[in-house]
């Protein structure tokens, strides 16, 4: 906590992938870095887990190798509509690595590299006052700041909430499970994409073997459904494939993690002072496996630009020409995945096509003359 009067040059607000990734190159970089993380200790996120070519490229950078954490290799997409189920190679080698292991890695070489890092501390409000911040934690006290980088992830901060996105009205669910060992063999290096009545998911590998789950589903139909397991129920009655796969499979946890009202299509162009990063920057649907790509990207671009003496408002408009086109792609995409019309018309679709999954994944994609070097 900051002594009363003094202030930090830097603070990060979340310890994900894009915080980190910020502090990180912020504190390489020679700068004074704080980052105040609300977890005392490592937890799991609603995420996909998938790591495309530019997101490894990015955590490579960092002295971050997945592959040595135990992460998967992905080369194909396995796409299931109720009985229909249609495998195509992906244009590149992605992996799958849990979110609680991935975001520890980076968070310890940010604090290799310089940042200090605080663990179990809540922020419960920011504010400006003059050229400085003033965040307000949890325990009572403060923590005053040149520059605030907030990256709080798909859950806002009090009194800074993101406006609902082009496609808001999706409710986000994630297991992990423990699947049959033929069922392991079979999903080794493919992802299974599935649709259902008015949702779509994925379910791939991690480490250890472990399957992760991640869907998402109109709220409406989830209120018609019932719970997780009304859920999982209707599931596997609608798609085959994810019945087969869960047959006598074993739950990890408990409960599903769950975050609601998930602003696809949301990019932030506000001119307030803050750098948001990650998904508090932009919200791209989950299906087009660049959203820790673009967490990354954004803890990169802002680090340089705030170190080049750049201004936040100059960061969110370059950060928002470079994804503006694959977000309009992944957002209408995604309202199709959903519909009855495009779930219906899919199966018959793709398999016509000449490179599907190709096309999908250059248009969604952060532009390669985009990323940003390490310092």
């Amino acid at each position: 906590m900051s002594q009363a009067g003094s202030i930090c040059e830097n603070l990060v607000i979340g310890g994900g992938l894009a915080g980190a990734m910020a502090a990180l190159r912020l504190a390489a970089a020679g700068r004074e870095v704080v980052l105040l993380e609300k977890e005392r200790g490592e937890h799991h996120k609603v995420c996909g887990e998938f790591l495309s070519p530019e997101a490894v490229s990015y955590l490579k950078e960092a002295g971050v190798d997945p592959i040595s954490l135990g992460a998967v290799g992905v080369d194909s997409l396995r796409l299931c509509a109720k009985k229909t189920v249609i495998q195509k190679r992906l244009p590149f080698l992605a992996l799958s690595l849990s979110r609680s292991i991935l975001d520890r890695a980076l968070l310890v070489r940010a604090a290799e590299a310089g940042c200090e890092i605080r663990r179990g501390v809540i922020v419960e409000g920011l504010s400006v006052t003059g050229d400085s911040w003033k965040a307000q934690l949890g325990d009572g006290g403060l923590t005053n700041a040149r520059n605030v980088f907030l990256a709080t992830g798909k859950h806002d901060l009090r009194g800074w909430s993101r406006p609902p996105g082009k496609h808001g009205d999706l409710v986000g669910f994630k297991m992990h499970w423990r699947l049959r060992p033929e069922e392991i063999s079979e999903m080794r290096g493919a992802m299974d994409l599935f649709l259902f009545e008015n949702g779509y998911g994925g379910l791939s590998l991690v480490e250890n073997e472990t399957a992760n789950l991640c869907l998402v589903i109109r709220k409406s139909r989830l209120q018609q459904v019932g719970g997780w397991r009304e859920l999982l129920r209707a599931l596997t009655e609608e798609n085959t494939l994810i019945a087969k796969r869960l047959e006598n499979a074993e739950s990890l946890w408990a409960r599903p993690l769950a975050v609601s009202s998930i602003p696809y299509g949301y990019i932030s162009d506000r001119d307030d002072g803050v750098w948001r990063l990650g998904d508090q920057a932009a919200v791209i649907p989950s299906f087009t496996g660049d959203g820790m790509a673009i967490a990354l990207h954004s803890g990169a671009l802002s680090a340089e630009m705030c170190v080049a003496g750049r201004k936040p408002s100059d960061y969110h408009r370059d950060l928002k020409i470079q994804l503006a086109k694959g977000m309009r792609a992944a957002t209408w995409l995604s309202r199709a995945m959903v519909s009855r019309t495009g779930q219906r018309m899919a199966p018959i679709v793709i398999p016509l096509l000449p490179q599907p999954i190709g096309w999908i994944a250059r248009f969604t994609r952060i532009p390669a003359k985009a990323l940003v070097p390490a310092f």
